[in-house]
């Protein structure tokens, strides 16, 4: 059926339910605001159906495999260990449908109308929303873009979803591959990667750039290399892919490598690449918006497009290309929609990379601090002097704190190790919030605890920490 050319018309129609649109929904309707949202698939967007959330679900799960082994330190013995991918994925989905059934009900409860529908401009106030029930016009006065960004194929290794693969596919496997290839050593191939490997796959990575997760601290980086290589990882860094042959049981990836040509047999191949944004197909040039030259949504710094009625959020509108920063994208816009004094002034956005270890940061990295000027003094605190860490078996890592030498303002925080996603928390507040050193060393932390460390770290800043030796000139540069 076909619905009329003027079907219907509302105050403000958001296009894509992601964690970014689904959110501006929810505050626009909150502040009164007559709110319509398109979603193609399912509420919650790529990030909790086919990103964020399942492959947190199977990090956990894979994790607790891996670690039951290692029990027996401790007297706790399993035998008959095995694991079943089938049901594994299953458990997986379940976590997903809860999720996508509470941000459907929220956004129903605070009056939010959803469309089922891919969303085209056919001018700068009106969208035709096409689905499989047929195609109905919506006029809008306020719009918000929030259509997201999708997984970048390489010429030779398009995805097939069955040897070759995208995230989407490999969070969806049922079955565990015995040899698995990594195209791609960022954050997304990383943590699938690490993932199969803890389930028994023999992964091998394969990385264009000079060290793995480009862009991170080398640091952190080299914690969570050393774990790979503990779980059997093969890395191949300032390495290509250059081509793919199939045969009946899997494939055989050429790459070239510092060291020359190798051939890598695999069950799957997972290619992992980046992202790019979601605006080809949707009529964008019809309704007057602009793209910058790397193809992403041009915003102002009020997170306006080109056309002075549509703002866009989250990847579609650029890096960082994380769902907590869509998702506050999406409040301004909202805010500002509905008449309030907002904009996108926070000081600090955290990014987590759930490795093994985890890695997170916020803020400068110490050469970013000195590249921008800064007389930086840091502190760093190893996990394997916190009681919290030891009492858990998970020493691997540290906390550092970056901050300028004389206000001992901090300027930033990098963690890699155990809980780094929890712990990063404080330290965005702390960076957010302008504190000091001595704001962090003087709060009373509970013992035992891995907060300890970012306290800790913030005294040997300080020069005076207690649970480590001070380095020789610490404490004269700090004061």
């Amino acid at each position: 059926m076909v619905v009329g050319e003027i079907a219907m018309g509302t105050q403000l129609l958001v296009i894509g339910g992601g964690p970014g649109g689904y959110v501006a929904a929810i505050r626009a309707a909150q502040l009164g605001v007559e709110t319509t949202l398109v979603e193609r698939e399912e509420v919650g967007g790529i990030c909790l159906n086919h990103g964020c959330i399942p492959s947190k679900a199977l990090i956990h799960g894979a994790t607790l495999a891996h670690k039951i082994p290692q029990l027996k330190e401790l007297g706790i013995e399993v035998k008959g260990l095995r694991v079943d991918a089938a049901q594994l994925q299953a458990w997986k989905q379940e976590v997903v449908r809860k999720l996508t059934s509470g941000v459907e009900q929220l956004l129903r409860a605070n009056g939010v109308q959803i469309l089922k529908g891919t969303a085209v401009f056919q001018s700068p106030k009106k969208v035709l929303i096409e689905s499989e029930h047929g195609t109905q016009a919506v006029e809008f006065k306020h719009c918000i873009l929030a259509t997201g960004s999708r997984s970048i194929e390489l010429p030779g290794f398009e995805f097939d979803g069955e040897v070759v693969l995208g995230s989407r596919h490999a969070l969806q496997l049922t079955e565990i591959p015995e040899k698995l290839v990594v195209i791609g050593g960022g954050y997304i191939g990383l943590e699938l990667g690490t993932v199969f490997a803890q389930l028994g796959a023999k992964v091998t990575v394969i990385e264009m750039m000079e060290q793995l997760l480009p862009g991170t601290d080398p640091e952190l980086v080299r914690v969570v290399e050393r774990r790979l290589k503990d779980l059997g990882v093969e890395v191949h860094t300032q390495s290509k892919a250059k081509a793919l042959r199939k045969g009946k049981s899997g494939a055989t990836l050429t790459a070239e490598t510092p060291k020359g040509e190798i051939s890598v047999d695999a069950d799957r191949v997972l290619v992992s690449v980046g992202r790019k944004p979601n605006t080809q197909g949707i009529g964008l040039e019809k309704a007057q918006i602009e793209l910058d030259g790397r193809g992403f949504v041009k915003v102002d710094d009020r997170l306006k497009t080109t056309h002075p009625r549509v703002w866009a959020i989250g990847d579609v509108a650029g890096p960082p290309m994380l769902a907590h920063k869509a998702s506050h994208e999406g409040l301004v816009a909202a805010e500002i929609i509905a008449g309030k004094p907002a904009g996108p002034d926070w000081q600090a956005v955290p990014a987590v990379i759930f490795t093994d270890p985890e890695i997170a940061y916020v803020g400068l990295t110490e050469r970013e601090a000195r590249e921008q000027g800064y007389d930086v003094v840091t502190g760093r605190f190893p996990f394997t002097a916190l009681g919290r860490a030891l009492s858990l078996g998970e020493t691997d890592g540290f906390v550092k704190v970056v901050a300028d030498r004389t206000s001992h303002v901090v300027l930033g925080v990098q963690i890699v190790g155990p809980e780094a996603s929890t712990l990063i928390g404080e330290a965005t507040l702390a960076v957010e919030m302008g504190a000091r050193l001595e704001d962090l060393a003087l709060t009373v932390h509970a013992h035992p605890t891995f907060p300890e460390a970012l306290m800790e770290a913030a005294e040997a800043a300080l020069g005076q920490p207690i649970h480590i030796l001070a380095a020789p000139s610490a404490a004269r540069k700090a004061r």
